[in-house]
């Protein structure tokens, strides 16, 4: 049997999985860089860093939750329409899905026998995938989406945190924000080429952001920080 792997497949988890780890490393490598260009000690600076570290885990695990439930109640909510109007008339839903196959280039006859066929299986299936756009590949799955999305956004925020530990005082900010801007680089290009988009492209749109963020934050810190 021939298998094909298809790139759709990792929709369910590769979004929230970039998602958490380019927001776990740009706002943790910013807070950091924020509080260390403010003259903060560097127990302020880690205390800063591994806080953000578990607030933003679990928030972008609530957030991707609660988003992604959302996304799962309109999908069962529209599959429990369209079963009660299989139930309701039957003969209207058929001749909606033979139109469907009709748009998309069959003949009426040969639509009619298609959803003969298909609507004799799984007249649900057929209606959810064909006039709702509805499949198992890209079903919301809300668990999947918030552990992806917390475990990368805590792997993400480590790097930072980890350089600013083993950093010299002189270099901190320089060092985390450099090894910062390395790794947004290589997850863009890794998510870029997992999605089949151009590496480069996906490298410097991530870094660009990243730096954007870090400069900002850095500015921040020197305009309103004190001594500590």
């Amino acid at each position: 049997m021939h298998v094909e792997r298809h790139r759709t497949a990792h929709i369910g988890w590769l979004r929230a999985a970039v998602l958490g780890a380019n927001d776990g490393l740009i706002s943790t490598a910013s807070l950091v860089v924020g509080v260390a260009t403010s003259g903060a000690a560097r127990s302020a600076v880690l205390i800063a860093g591994v806080a953000g570290l578990v607030a933003g885990a679990m928030s972008m695990a609530a957030g991707e939750y609660v988003s992604v439930s959302s996304q799962a109640d309109t999908e069962n909510a529209d599959l429990a329409r369209e079963r009660g109007e299989l139930a309701a008339d039957h003969q209207v839903e058929h001749a909606e899905l033979a139109g469907i196959y009709v748009t998309r280039g069959l003949t009426p006859e040969l639509a009619t026998q298609v959803a003969d066929q298909l609507m004799a299986n799984d007249a649900l299936a057929a209606h959810a995938r064909d006039e709702l756009g509805l499949s198992a590949v890209t079903a919301a799955h809300p668990l999947q989406a918030a552990m992806a999305s917390a475990v990368s956004f805590a792997l993400g925020a480590l790097v930072p945190v980890v350089v600013a530990t083993v950093s010299p005082d002189a270099l901190l900010t320089r060092f985390v924000m450099g090894s910062a801007l390395v790794l947004l680089a290589v997850l863009g290009a890794l998510a870029a080429q997992v999605g089949g988009a151009s590496i480069v492209r996906g490298a410097l749109r991530v870094a660009f952001w990243g730096v954007l963020a870090m400069a900002v934050s850095a500015l921040v810190g020197r305009l309103f920080g004190a001594t500590v």
